[in-house]
């Protein structure tokens, strides 16, 4: 239990989270893919930096499904492959979420605050977007937290991770990234549960899904993660899995790309923001099917695992504008 760290909240809040940066650089492909991977081993030996080559948001792309049905979808050619060269290539609007995950990789560590890894659950993400990414730049990432709240056997942490474009110092997008700690609650000093946020509560607000029929429905299949929970079995059990899992982000990506395609017409710019809540685990090769009912400019969604018949994560999505008719 943290109790016995020592653990101080107030402590907590004060604290500062070192400030990095994160590169896209074009990996051209004659004569600087050595020099691009030498100044990412260099960047990543400082811990100062955190490169990004451009083929990272194709492996993304690709990773949550895109063009996976049809090699030359017209909705998702552009996330992997451009013909006037990869500075056109678009990205993701989820791509989003890696901003957050590359500003802490020491882990969501708080002064004081101890926690077993491996019991680390992802709660919810919220990403708020201000304009389209670029293909290659240098982004700023500033972190600060957000919410701590004492929940007795757990803690949740909220972070907010803030990322601007270094060059012209304007803000790009805005991650709130919610974890849920096991065995690192009852630090509170009263009988009243320790609770704190700095931001408007509504945004965390539980979603209602619709009792009609959804706007539409699509199946993906799912692929795995590098993080040892998704991948060695021993890690999974000892988190009371009885197999890896996907990794929650994956299935916010699938997703985000199936009301894109449904209801933005294959325009990811119209996204404005994004909530995800993960609800349960999702077993890599299981089905997704992503239900989306549109209210206004809000698209309610929910992602179910086929095979199990049970709805593993829930959210909206706001838009800018309905998409135009082709």
């Amino acid at each position: 239990m943290a109790e016995s760290s020592g653990f101080d909240p107030q402590l907590a809040l004060s604290h500062k989270f070192p400030e990095r940066k994160t590169f896209f650089l074009r990996l051209l492909i004659f004569g600087t893919v050595e020099n691009a991977s030498q100044r990412k081993r260099r960047a990543i030996e400082s811990g100062k930096l955190y490169l990004f080559e451009s083929r990272d948001s194709v492996l993304y792309a690709l990773g949550v499904g895109a063009c996976a049905r049809d090699a030359v979808d017209d909705d998702e050619l552009k996330y992997v492959y451009h013909a006037n060269g990869e500075q056109f290539l678009q990205v993701l609007p989820t791509f989003a979420a890696l901003f957050s995950l590359a500003s802490m990789p020491n882990g969501f560590n708080l002064p004081g605050l101890e926690y077993d890894q491996r019991l680390l659950l992802h709660g919810q993400q919220y990403i708020e977007l201000y304009r389209p990414f670029p293909s290659s730049g240098c982004i700023h990432n500033k972190v600060s937290l957000a919410g701590l709240h004492d929940k007795g056997k757990a803690a949740i942490i909220e972070f907010e991770t803030k990322s601007y474009e270094k060059e012209s110092g304007e803000l790009l997008c805005m991650n709130r990234t919610t974890v849920f700690l096991r065995g690192a609650g009852g630090f509170s000093k009263s009988s009243q549960p320790y609770s704190y946020s700095n931001y408007q509560t509504d945004k965390a607000s539980a979603v209602k899904i619709p009792k009609t029929h959804p706007f539409a429905a699509l199946l993906y299949r799912l692929s795995g993660d590098y993080n040892p929970l998704h991948s060695d079995p021993m890690v999974a059990k000892i988190a009371g899995f009885s197999r890896p899992i996907l990794h929650g982000l994956c299935a916010l990506g699938f997703a985000v790309r199936a009301i894109i395609k449904c209801i933005c017409k294959g325009d990811p710019n119209l996204i404005k923001s994004i909530t995800g809540r993960f609800l349960l685990h999702v077993y890599p090769g299981e089905t997704l099917v992503t239900e989306m009912w549109l209210d206004d400019l809000r698209v309610v969604y929910q992602a179910k695992v086929k095979e199990r018949n049970q709805t593993v994560l829930s959210g909206y999505v706001d838009i800018h504008r309905l998409a135009s008719s082709p």
